[in-house]
């Protein structure tokens, strides 16, 4: 049996190429011919499968130690096409902090087809347990809980094992977002989860030029489920894409390393500067061995946010900022950040957003492969448009200069 590490860079053959390639070819047809009449081929037209997909759909499978997978046209057509696996009047407990576009889709399009959806501290486990059994419901269970490993954007971590465990106490499916951790950093599956869903867009493919979502599941009828929702609804991901992934994904362990290195380094920096007065990544605070034990983690990937102190415009700092872009999105080799009250969670009602902390100072950032060097260096010369405009002229220099110094030995 090959490691997790070759298991990126080869994955699974389809075993339908006598050429000798080393990478697995790109099928751009749409329709392929049978032998005959009454013939049941593997193939017959592309949206209810294609090799170049069937590939990508293996080897997640394979990554993520599941029996099948299924690849989509984004992440949102992921999670749509789990979600659609319920029935009117089912209930789902969700995680209070969640992807603004995920929110969205729950309350402003299932919840009006008839799915209904209730939001808990996931890691109250006392709270957790009583949305799950639907003690105050007169009894009626959840049908499922979803959540996010680590939540988008303030990196609270979800312990798999715990809310899986008590999800199988009232016979409800665990769900969970794997998107900011990856299969290199954990397996859901194995701690408990049933389905598993990733923004490919992001980590896995990498490079900030394809959406896609990838779905991974341990049981065949819930599989079953999901294929007829891919097949009928046509939300598939094109061959070229499926490619353009699986090109991502056999670099996967290299890039990641290298971002959750860089992301520990700037939340250091951020931690100590005078202008932050909260800084939201798990590697910072407390015993870091411990956290990723009990958690049944890897690392805490490369998404950090923070906020800044009161009287400062965040959108000062991330408008002058040059080696950061500023933009949606993460899990790129290039760094981004952005402002989630205005960008990723815009979806989110004011009040909605902070309730589960997410303020209008906070900030998030995706960190990349650069030289960490100059992405601290970057954010210090926002930080230092931010003092200037708060009239502090000639501090910030002085400050940043000894906090780089500090972090970059």
């Amino acid at each position: 049996m090959t490691r997790f590490n070759t298991q990126l860079v080869h994955g699974l053959p389809v075993n339908d190429n006598n050429t000798g390639a080393v990478n697995p070819p790109i099928y751009n047809s749409s329709t392929y011919t049978v032998e005959s009449v009454n013939a049941m081929p593997r193939w017959d037209y592309a949206r209810s499968g294609n090799p170049t997909r069937d590939f990508l759909e293996k080897q997640i499978a394979q990554l993520e130690h599941g029996t099948r997978g299924f690849a989509f046209a984004s992440g949102l057509a992921a999670i749509h096409a789990v979600l659609s696996i319920f029935k009117p009047g089912d209930r789902i407990v969700v995680g209070k902090n969640i992807y603004g576009g995920t929110y969205s889709l729950f309350n402003e399009y299932f919840a009006e087809r008839g799915l209904e959806f209730d939001s808990v501290d996931t890691a109250d486990y006392k709270a957790l347990d009583a949305a799950i059994s639907g003690r105050d419901r007169g009894g009626r269970a959840a049908s499922a809980v979803y959540f996010e490993t680590l939540t988008n954007p303030l990196l609270q971590i979800n312990n798999v094992n715990r809310i899986s465990a008590i999800a199988h106490r009232y016979g409800a499916l665990s769900i969970v977002d794997n998107t900011f951790v990856t299969p290199y950093l954990q397996q859901p599956l194995d701690l408990g989860a049933d389905i598993v869903i990733h923004s490919a867009t992001k980590y896995l493919a990498g490079h900030s030029e394809v959406n896609a979502g990838l779905v991974v599941v341990l049981d065949d009828e819930v599989g079953n489920g999901i294929y007829f929702a891919q097949n009928r609804f046509g939300g598939v991901l094109a061959p070229t894409e499926c490619n353009d992934v699986r090109r991502g994904i056999q670099t996967l362990a290299l890039r990641m390393e290298c971002q959750q290195r860089n992301a520990q380094a700037v939340a250091e920096y951020l931690l100590a500067h005078p202008l932050v007065r909260a800084v939201h990544y798990p590697g910072v605070y407390g015993d870091r061995n411990h956290l990723l034990a009990e958690n049944g983690l890897k690392g805490f990937g490369g998404v950090l946010s923070f906020e800044v102190v009161p009287g400062v415009d965040p959108s000062i700092v991330l408008d002058n900022l040059h080696v950061f872009h500023l933009a949606v999105s993460l899990g790129a080799v290039e760094s981004l950040a952005e402002l989630p009250c205005r960008m990723t969670h815009f979806e989110l009602p004011r009040e909605e957003r902070l309730k589960v902390g997410i303020t209008d100072e906070l900030v998030r950032l995706s960190v990349g492969i650069e030289d960490v060097s100059d992405l601290i260096e970057d954010l210090g010369q926002g930080f230092d448009k931010a003092f200037e405009a708060l009239g502090i002229d000639g501090v910030s220099g002085q400050v940043l200069d000894r906090l780089t110094t500090e972090v970059a030995a």
